[in-house]
């Protein structure tokens, strides 16, 4: 499918979940997916709320493209949540300010302080879930469909670029003019919190700088571990 072909059905998967799927929200931590999902909806002018995460420990590109992007689309409200102080504070009594890097299970009790709690907050009361995630990415997302019904959260996810390539998330931004994390241009094509993520070789996967340290079939902070079935 061509690249105008696949924006045409993503803008139109948009719109659709807007008026048939209300209240919905796209969640963005910035990425360059999530920079084209911004830009279907600012420019779309569509009915879907967008909210971001601020972990605390993004790196300092992320904050400037947050700023860049509120220039870029003053029409469009993004809304950041930030973790619960109490629930950061017991991670880092029990495992140590790094303690991430001790083990799969602290890496993620941290991920679900940081991440998953401010994310239950972005999802109460919605009926649809707008992601950036793509079926190339990993392993660990080679089975997503373009709509997933979500058990713990009791909600549809929709992945409007399930089927894009790395090259067409490019293609768009360039060919748009659209803003995006200048890690991007330093060999960072996956991008979380700082201490977290690095610039991956020639000929690495795509998620190989996030969690480095750990098997490619972890790598997931918990934010999209229950894809459970499609929807109806």
């Amino acid at each position: 499918m061509e690249l105008d072909a696949k924006v045409a059905a993503a803008r139109a998967l948009l719109a659709g979940i807007a008026s048939g799927h209300a209240p919905a929200v796209f969640t963005t931590s910035f990425g360059a997916e999530d920079m084209v999902i911004t830009d279907l909806i600012a420019d779309g002018n569509i009915d879907i709320d967008i909210v971001s995460i601020d972990t605390g420990r993004l790196p300092a590109e992320t904050y400037e493209l947050m700023t860049r992007t509120a220039s870029r689309y003053p029409q469009q409200r993004i809304d950041v949540l930030f973790p619960d102080h109490q629930g950061v504070e017991a991670f880092v009594a029990q495992h140590g300010i790094n303690g991430f890097y001790d083990s799969v299970d602290a890496r993620k009790a941290c991920c679900a302080a940081r991440k998953l709690e401010p994310l239950r907050r972005a999802l109460a009361g919605r009926n649809a879930w707008v992601t950036g995630l793509r079926r190339a990415q990993s392993v660990t997302r080679e089975g997503l469909g373009e709509s997933e019904y979500d058990e713990q959260y009791r909600l549809t996810k929709f992945n409007p670029l399930l089927e894009w390539s790395e090259r067409d998330v490019w293609d768009y931004l360039r060919a748009r003019d659209v803003p995006y994390n200048t890690l991007h241009d330093q060999h960072y094509p996956s991008i979380g919190c700082a201490p977290c993520t690095r610039a991956i070789a020639v000929g690495e996967d795509v998620r190989a700088g996030r969690w480095w340290w750990e098997n490619p079939e972890n790598k997931e902070c918990g934010l999209h571990v229950h894809m459970l079935k499609p929807a109806a």
